[in-house]
């Protein structure tokens, strides 16, 4: 995880994210970061291959992974002014003087040497003076020429600046000190941090799009602000700690909203980012076929295409079908991928009738190709249902093509009898029609379970 974390305003996606996750993110932290706020557009897990080829496509880096909400040792770390071992005490003294009473001593390869400190400068003296008449009777400025690395403690302890807060906890609590090194994955100084900014560190400011229910956000949210939510799903949120901005429409995509935002505050979004908002919007309507699909998303396609097919963007010269052929085409197929993979990339819990289960969506140009596959996605369906215990879990495989699905399931769930979708002989539902896991299949779901 990069990028300035202080005063930060994360917004992220559901874990697993799909295209309109990602691009409602970085789309409305465009429109932030537009508006004076220091937003960070974040993943909360890793790209799948239609996402992965929009990004490639358009040139645009993925938003920074965000893998939970636990505040980090960046988020209390200060970069203070740095001495060399060599450089004389005076200079380290000045510093000191300039960030009450420390001193970072780094090394020659950017690491850290030792802490001066207002403990570590009297041992410093002690050992240089002491009580011997002749050593008391030296100058100030002799002392003061000394090599800073005489006064330093080489004992303080480090943290990565990646590394969560409340694990470091209990050694912190033991520690009879102040401050604390922080450092970067290669041990290389980032800053120090100090005690009573561990013990009580800075909530994280949080912005989720595309999803509201606890059980679809990063982990440790608990540990998180909310401060508003952009959401086209059923409410299925968790309470917060104030009010806050609460936004679920029904439209076919996050994206849309976004779009409507930035159009709504007179701006025009850059071309690749048009694109990628674009191709969230297309992904979740399924190029505007979907059942979900309304006319605001009709009309906001239109503006994004706008935007986005023009002179000097890499989708100069196409339509918002042909872009949306490549978009969709881009996350099909069965073939390419590993079953945990693809029982995994798209995958939502949700409960219901003292029930928990999952149901995970992929896409496919022919309903044919799950009958070669159909074994090992069932096997990998029932070990990702066992890891996250849950009474069941679902795979739709959905033909976007022709406009229908098959269902897998991991057992068979008496409950789910009462589903208007016929047994095929190789225990796979035929969902005829079904498209959309939100708007057809999970009321069906939630109607069997309810009774």
């Amino acid at each position: 995880m990069t990028g300035n974390q202080n005063n930060a305003l994360y917004v992220v996606g559901h874990v697993n994210p799909d295209t309109d996750s990602i691009a409602a993110a970085m789309g409305y932290a465009w429109l932030l970061q537009d508006q004076g706020h220091n937003a960070i557009p974040a993943r909360a897990g890793h790209l799948n291959p239609q996402t992965t080829w929009v990004l490639n496509h358009l040139s645009i880096e993925p938003p920074v992974l965000l893998n939970d909400a636990s505040p980090r040792f960046a988020a209390i770390s200060h970069r203070l002014n740095t001495a060399a071992p060599e450089h004389p005490l005076r200079e380290v003294w000045s510093i000191a003087n300039r960030t009450g009473g420390v001193a970072p001593i780094v090394d020659s390869e950017g690491k850290p040497f030792g802490l001066v400190t207002v403990i570590s400068l009297f041992d410093f003296l002690s050992r240089t003076v002491g009580s011997h008449p002749r050593r008391e009777e030296m100058r100030i400025g002799e002392l003061m020429d000394m090599p800073g690395r005489e006064a330093c403690d080489n004992t303080v302890p480090q943290f990565q600046a990646n590394t969560r807060v409340r694990d470091a906890l209990n050694r912190i609590m033991r520690e009879e000190r102040n401050e604390f090194w922080v450092v970067d994955d290669n041990g290389r100084y980032v800053g120090i941090c100090r005690h009573r900014e561990a013990l009580n560190p800075p909530r994280m400011q949080l912005i989720l799009v595309d999803h509201n229910e606890p059980g679809q956000a990063i982990g440790s949210i608990e540990d998180a602000d909310i401060v508003e939510i952009v959401d086209h799903h059923r409410l299925g949120n968790s309470s917060t700690r104030m009010p806050i901005r609460f936004t679920v429409d029904v439209v076919g995509s996050t994206s849309t909203l976004i779009a409507e935002r930035i159009n709504d505050a007179g701006l025009s979004a850059p071309p690749e980012l048009a694109g990628l908002l674009l191709a969230g919007l297309l992904s979740d309507t399924l190029i505007l076929t979907s059942p979900t699909t309304t006319p605001r998303d009709h009309e906001i396609a239109e503006r994004l295409g706008r935007w986005a097919f023009v002179v000097g963007s890499p989708l100069l010269g196409e339509t918002v079908q042909s872009y949306g052929e490549k978009v969709v085409s881009a996350g099909t197929g069965l073939t390419t991928r590993k079953p945990e993979e693809i029982v995994s990339n798209d995958f939502k819990l949700y409960e219901a009738a003292g029930q928990n289960f999952g149901v995970a969506q992929v896409e496919v140009t022919s309903l044919v190709e799950l009958d070669e596959h159909l074994e090992p996605l069932r096997e990998a369906l029932i070990k990702l249902r066992d890891a996250k215990g849950l009474n069941f879990a679902m795979l739709m495989v959905t033909d976007v093509v022709r406009g229908s699905s098959r269902l897998v399931l991991t057992s068979d769930v008496p409950a789910l009898g009462g589903l208007p979708y016929p047994k095929l002989p190789d225990g796979t539902l035929r969902a005829q029609g079904v498209v959309s896991r939100k708007k057809q299949l999970l009321p069906a779901l939630l109607g069997a379970l309810e009774g």
